[in-house]
This record gives structure tokens, C-alpha cells and sequence, in this order.
């Protein structure tokens, strides 16, 4: 089990908004008081290029970048291939299901878990923009029941971010990828986040 030490890579295209809702899963963490860096990997800064974000969770305050990744959100086809070989043996792999990939090899040593990105969006909103956008906000929804973040942390951040109107279509975003992952995966996975024990009080005798 690796509870408070794993990292996650998050693959999407540059340009659609993925870098707030990977700061949403870096404060939510953070605020839970867990060791935490995360760092955007930019091959290019142009619009619908590659681009990743890497996350590592180190309850021993080991906070480099590391070369193994217990956990891969891919959700950029141009680069699936590679995400997918950039997974740790035995780790999982994230991935919009929405569209079948039986032409392309699996791996055997990784778990794949897949969710309807698109189409859970697609049924739920209107508007390409907002596709898009509520796309990324629902994978926080999945990492947050994969990984047992803190739910009341995430809607506290939601509220002191977004207007009314953005808080509603964003906890409906996160409640989408919630409950799907609560209702077709293991919930947490072994990459899993706990509030740290706070430390003994010492005292002294006089």
C-alpha cells in the first residue's frame, strides 16, 4: 500500500484548463496536510500540444520528481501510447473510455481503469468550452475517490475560486466522476491519501 508516497502524471492537451484542476488536486492535498509538489512539464506552450503535470505525494518530504508513477490520467490521444508505458509496474492507468482502443496492445503488469469522460460530460452540459473545461474538473472527481482526498476540502476550494454559478457546474462535474468511480472501481486504490497523525506532544518534567 502506498499511502502518502506515490506520484501521478496527468496528460492532457495544453489549452484546456487542465492546470486549474490539477492546482485544485495539489491545494486539496496540501490542505490535508500531506507533503506535496507539483510541476507542469511543457514540451511546448502551444495550444492543443502536450502537455503533463506530475504530482508527488511524500509523507517523508522527498519532493523531486520521481521516475516511476504509480498513477497516469490519460486523457490526450496524441501521446496514450507513451502514457501508457509510463506507468510503474503494477499501477494503474486512467483513461476516457468513451471511445474503444481494441486495436492498441494493453499491458499485463498495469491496471486500466477506465471512465466516459466525454460522454458522462457530453450528457451533463452544454457547450463545447464547457465540454472541455468540466471534462478535466471530473477527473478531479474520479482522483478524489480513487485516492481518498478530502471531499469537504475540495468543495471549500471550489467555493473560494468560482462565482455561484461556476461552484454549481463544477461540484456537479466533481460529483459525476465521484460517483462513477465509487460505483465501478475499488475505492481507494492502494495509492491513497490519509490525514497524518499529528505528533506526540512532548513534555518535560520539572
Amino acid at each position: 500500500m502506498l499511502t502518502n508516497k506515490f506520484s501521478l502524471r496527468i496528460a492532457t492537451p495544453n489549452g484546456t484548463g487542465s492546470s486549474s484542476a490539477n492546482a485544485l488536486l495539489v491545494q486539496a492535498i496540501f490542505r490535508m496536510g500531506v507533503p506535496i509538489a507539483g510541476k507542469n512539464i511543457f514540451p511546448s506552450n502551444i495550444q492543443g500540444l502536450p502537455t503533463w503535470y506530475e504530482i508527488r505525494v511524500d509523507c517523508d518530504g522527498h519532493l523531486g520528481r520521481c521516475s516511476d508513477c504509480q498513477l497516469v490520467v490519460a486523457l490526450n490521444g496524441a501521446t496514450y501510447k507513451d502514457d501508457v508505458a509510463s506507468v510503474s509496474i503494477g499501477g494503474n492507468l486512467l483513461y476516457d473510455s468513451s471511445w474503444p482502443r481494441e486495436g492498441e496492445r494493453r499491458r499485463a503488469d498495469i491496471s486500466y481503469l477506465g471512465v466516459p469522460f466525454a460522454q458522462l460530460v457530453n450528457d451533463n452540459f452544454s457547450g463545447t468550452r464547457q465540454r472541455i473545461l468540466m471534462k478535466n474538473i471530473c477527473y478531479v472527481g474520479v482522483l478524489t475517490a480513487l485516492c481518498a482526498i478530502d471531499r469537504a476540502i475540495i468543495d471549500d476550494l471550489l467555493r473560494e475560486k468560482f462565482t455561484d454559478k461556476q461552484h454549481v457546474s463544477n461540484n456537479r462535474a466533481i460529483e459525476l466522476g465521484y460517483r462513477f468511480a465509487r460505483e465501478n472501481f475499488s475505492c481507494p486504490l492502494a495509492t491513497r491519501l490519509v490525514v497524518p497523525e499529528p505528533a506526540d506532544l512532548q513534555t518535560t518534567d520539572k
